[in-house]
């Protein structure tokens, strides 16, 4: 007699190994100010930042930084030279418009789309300027100011009573870089968001207060008198200001942002402290 045997159970089908996060890697179409402020402060959280600028010796300090740096002239260069945007997962663009082109990025768009929808990218931002909102008399504006100049609604009489202060909308780079983070952990698709301060003010005004705090710690630094009139330009060139006071309500209740310098008091006065901390200034109050 054969003894039987009994038949052994199939093995588990083997478990799928657990697939590794995919690491967040920024790439910053004109690392500038503002984007090498984000990028110095991302590589510090751990990201892959690269990104581009304008000049060999550019390149050499972001690259000093720990970015993949690219010189990128975009009337001229080709996206395929930029491998590493292939391989981004968020993409901040802050690159300024060159006058007589505007964006120069729109001369690329069908490239960017192309070469956007081979990659990894998750995440897009896209930097500009308040001063796309025209001039509207110093009334209010909110994200849907074009909306308001397309049905051509008529300023109200207190709209009009502003009309003799030209106000300017400001943000310091510290709370651009907290917008962004917030835009990061929230669904916002196509989203506009106005960042700036709670304080629209005039020119004239912040010169005065950026005087004054610079005269109070340093009393010998400035020795001219400053026109803060001045626009550059011949005299011949009329520049008519524009004047609109720029809401941030969408930025404070939609992605939570509480500014950490919520007027250019502030922010001036943080600007100024900074200066001291990088040695830029002696400290003549010791």
């Amino acid at each position: 007699m054969v003894p039987s045997t009994t038949p052994k159970p199939a093995p588990p089908p083997p478990v799928a190994a657990a697939s590794a996060p995919q690491p967040r890697h920024m790439f910053v179409f004109g690392a500038g100010f503002v984007g090498r402020y984000v990028s110095e402060r991302l590589l510090a959280q751990g990201w892959q930042v690269s990104g581009t600028c304008t000049s060999a010796a550019k390149k050499r300090e972001l690259e000093a930084l720990g970015m993949c740096a690219s010189v990128f002239d975009a009337t001229e260069s080709n996206l395929a030279d930029l491998q590493s945007l292939q391989c981004a997962t968020h993409l901040l663009v802050s690159i300024p418009p060159i006058l007589g082109i505007g964006d120069p990025l729109l001369n690329l768009n069908e490239d960017l789309k192309r070469t956007l929808s081979h990659g990894n990218v998750q995440w897009l931002c896209y930097l500009s300027s308040t001063s796309v909102y025209g001039d509207c008399g110093g009334a209010l504006v909110d994200e849907d100011a074009l909306d308001t100049l397309v049905k051509s609604n008529s300023l109200s009489q207190r709209q009009k009573l502003r009309e003799s202060k030209q106000y300017t909308a400001r943000i310091h780079v510290a709370d651009i870089y907290q917008a962004i983070l917030a835009s990061m952990s929230i669904r916002c698709a196509r989203k506009i968001f106005n960042v700036v301060d709670d304080d629209p003010a005039p020119r004239a005004e912040v010169f005065a207060f950026a005087r004054s705090l610079i005269e109070r710690r340093y009393p010998d630094l400035i020795t001219e008198p400053i026109d803060v009139n001045s626009t550059g330009f011949d005299s011949q060139v009329r520049i008519i200001p524009a004047k609109k006071r720029v809401s941030n309500a969408r930025l404070k209740q939609e992605l939570g942002v509480e500014l950490l310098h919520p007027t250019y008091r502030s922010g001036l006065q943080s600007i100024l402290d900074s200066w001291q901390a990088e040695s830029k200034l002696p400290d003549r109050n010791r």
